[in-house]
């Protein structure tokens, strides 16, 4: 006897429900025109059957899914993981589904495109720290439809949504002043980051007597290690971290330092972590829920008119005060 398994298809559910195979095409379609008595006995057929549309078969014949690539690299970064969620939600609610893709090993760069490209996928959502922008040449290159998170470029076709991080780095400065700090620190990584360049440039034009430590990479091990850069300066009196991450490392780092474990410190982001009782960080909140529907927003935009002129959308970030 065998068992393979037998797929319930769109036939199985003609034949229960006593109707045509294009009625039953038509009542899982969005928008189709179908009889309402029809719907109810296909529906009731799927049900007693146990069907599912099958997606990928429809977007062969459509030549475009309902995937939408959502590209990422790797899943360390706490602020990045929190985008995730707000992100597939608002794809769901535009009847998309999210086909996430780790891009963190540059090896699996190549084989990933090839896996999306297989999909048919119907755009492309790349977030901060995500493969070069060169791969977004590639989909675009391919008529696919590419907003960016958190990054900068002016890639025809490519729309762009990211923090406001000149008037965070700005929030950050004042509150820093308001404390009383006259010599402050600016920690962040490499300035080839576009988020970290900005916040960085704009701390500093914001106080002119800032100083800038970069630092390799945004990690909480980072932040950790930037206390033996701190120290070789003697009047630093308060930083601003690029990220919470950063910053919390760095907070770590200074309690055991008691001539700097008041330190005045300020982060980026409001990770979940910064809020905690024993945290308390300081920290300019990114709206993530914002980011992620501007980003869906404007990918449906271009999957509409894949020819208007590129968008980049800026979303404002608010300071969030603890100790």
């Amino acid at each position: 006897m065998s068992t393979e398994k037998k797929w319930v298809t769109a036939s199985d559910v003609a034949r229960l429900a006593g109707v045509s195979r294009s009625a039953v095409s038509r009542a899982f379609t969005p928008g189709a025109s179908v009889a309402p008595e029809t719907r109810r006995r296909v529906e009731k057929a799927a049900r007693e059957l146990g069907y599912q549309v099958n997606i990928l078969a429809r977007s062969m014949n459509k030549g475009r899914s309902n995937f939408v690539g959502l590209v990422t690299a790797g899943f360390s970064n706490a602020f990045r993981n929190q985008l995730i969620g707000p992100l597939t939600h608002q794809l769901a609610r535009q009847g998309l589904i999210p086909l996430l893709v780790n891009a963190e090993d540059s090896y699996q760069q190549a084989p990933g495109l090839r896996d999306l490209m297989s999909y048919h996928v119907a755009g492309i959502i790349m977030t901060s720290g995500a493969p070069p922008l060169s791969l977004a040449q590639e989909y675009v290159a391919r008529s696919i439809p590419v907003v960016i998170i958190n990054r900068d470029t002016d890639l025809p076709g490519t729309d762009v949504v990211y923090s406001d991080n000149v008037d965070g780095a700005r929030q950050a400065a004042r509150w820093l002043q308001q404390r009383g700090c006259q010599r402050p620190a600016f920690i962040g990584e490499q300035p080839a980051n576009f988020s970290t360049r900005q916040r960085r440039d704009a701390f500093c034009q914001a106080l002119t007597n800032a100083t800038c430590i970069d630092v390799n990479g945004s990690d909480y091990h980072a932040g950790f290690n930037a206390v033996a850069q701190l120290q070789t300066y003697s009047d630093i009196d308060g930083v601003f971290c690029a990220t919470d991450t950063l910053a919390l490392g760095l907070r770590d780092a200074l309690s055991q330092h008691p001539s700097l474990s008041s330190l005045p410190l300020v982060g980026f982001d409001d990770i979940p972590e910064a809020g905690y009782a024993a945290r308390q960080l300081t920290t300019l909140r990114q709206d993530v829920e914002r980011l992620a529907g501007e980003a869906v927003s404007l990918l449906i935009q271009r999957m509409e008119d894949d020819q208007r002129p590129p968008v980049k959308k800026v979303v404002p970030v608010q300071l969030i005060a603890r100790r």
